[in-house]
């Protein structure tokens, strides 16, 4: 499939998996109070936390591997089992970690105890859900992927507005949607990943559970930076404004994670077309791709810059009048999404010559800085001060990976 072919389709898929959570977000708004909808965002903030340390990252370890010459089909197989092996071992161990702190957890970020357990059911079933994905992506079988990350999202959105509005659960509803959800979708997985003789679980191969843990345990550092810069400000604004201004910068953070969705489909498409000619080292294919690598710069900036002047406008005809103060931070959070989008183009050269753990000091190092800004930040601008946190960081971790890019992979940037 072409990369512009497989870019659209990823594009649709994405887009129609965004569409159903903003059309679920101003039902919710006008169903969940702010306070409500805070304990909602603490939520996805822990899942996000959780998320990083379950599985080890071996999924990214699956998906690299495709890439390393003539391998047997047999081999990527039992790689992909031994990833599945990493799973099961790593969420024993978080679910007995979280179960033993469960309380303190609870009363932390302000939400029920069955919730925390909830989080680990969720990432443990999602790690296989995005394996059944990868696979489909580096086979660059984007039709097969669209169709699985979509009906997710519809029945999740369909499961939401029943427990919520019919059932009348509240907070609680939307919780038990994303949890039925991520159940079916691991299972559908998995019947799919054996269907296609991808996966064989019963073979132990310790070189190879070791091969994947050398690609994806220095990526923790990695993802928990990358913690640090998304969800952490939830966190901070909990602790400092509350629950219900948490809930309000929430609704900002999805309304602006349309534009990191739109790069993450691109983004998608463009990871096996870079690649493969990455591997083929001409040095024309490769003027070619930095002349459209700043073209998509200059693009995702200016989305960014027409996000100040529209943002608050759709912000209010969307979510309604409890949610307006999070048209204050909409723009800002838009510049961060797209210096995001431009780090995506850039990090995928660190993935390709595998200085993960090089790429992990630059991500741990902004999400600090991150928190050491936020901080600060929200004490004097409130939410707002917590959008401008995260544009600063994301810039700096946009230009800090570009550089270690550049050392990365022999292609000339001017």
């Amino acid at each position: 499939m072409s990369f512009f072919k497989g870019a659209s389709v990823y594009l649709v898929s994405n887009l129609l998996n965004a569409v159903i959570p903003f059309l679920l977000l101003p039902i919710l708004t006008r169903y969940l109070s702010p306070a409500e909808y805070g304990q909602i965002a603490m939520f996805q903030t822990l899942l996000a936390g959780i998320g990083t340390f379950i599985g080890l990252n071996a999924i990214g370890a699956a998906n690299r591997k495709f890439y390393d010459g003539d391998i047997d089909e047999t081999v990527l197989k039992q790689f992909n089992g031994s990833c599945i092996q990493i799973l099961i071992v790593s969420s024993i161990i978080a679910f007995i970690g979280i179960f033993l702190f469960k309380n303190q957890l609870s009363e932390f970020l302000a939400i029920p105890t069955s919730w925390i357990l909830a989080a680990v059911v969720i990432s443990a079933f999602g790690f296989i859900t995005s394996m059944r994905l990868g696979q489909w992506q580096i086979r660059s079988q984007a039709k097969w992927f669209g169709i699985l990350q979509v009906s997710s999202s519809l029945v999740n959105m369909l499961l939401s507005l029943l427990f919520v509005i019919i059932l009348t659960q509240g907070a609680q509803g939307r919780i038990d949607a994303q949890v039925v959800t991520g159940i079916l979708a691991a299972i559908i997985a998995l019947i799919w990943l054996y269907k296609d003789k991808l996966l064989q679980v019963k073979v132990w191969k310790p070189q190879q559970i070791k091969e994947a843990l050398s690609f994806g345990v220095p990526l923790i550092p990695h993802h928990v930076g990358f913690f640090l810069i998304s969800a952490v400000d939830r966190f901070v604004i909990n602790q400092k404004l509350g629950l219900s201004e948490a809930g309000i910068y929430m609704v900002a953070v999805q309304l602006s994670s349309a534009m990191a969705i739109v790069f993450d489909a691109i983004n998608k498409a463009y990871v096996p077309w870079l690649f493969e000619r990455l591997k083929r080292d001409d040095l024309e294919e490769k003027k070619q791709i930095v002349k459209y690598t700043y073209a998509y710069f200059i693009i995702a900036l200016l989305v960014a810059g027409i996000a100040f002047i529209i943002g608050p406008f759709f912000i209010h005809l969307i979510v309604g009048d409890r949610y307006t103060e999070a048209g204050k931070v909409i723009g800002y959070l838009c510049l961060g999404q797209s210096f995001g989008g431009m780090y995506l183009m850039v990090t995928n050269y660190v993935f390709f010559a595998k200085k993960t753990g090089q790429l992990s000091i630059i991500t741990i190092t902004t999400g600090i800085i991150n928190v050491v800004l936020l901080v600060i930040f929200v004490g004097y601008w409130g939410v707002v001060g917590a959008a401008i946190a995260f544009v600063i960081s994301k810039f700096i971790q946009f230009i800090m990976t570009w550089i270690l890019a550049n050392k990365s992979v022999n292609i000339k940037w001017v």
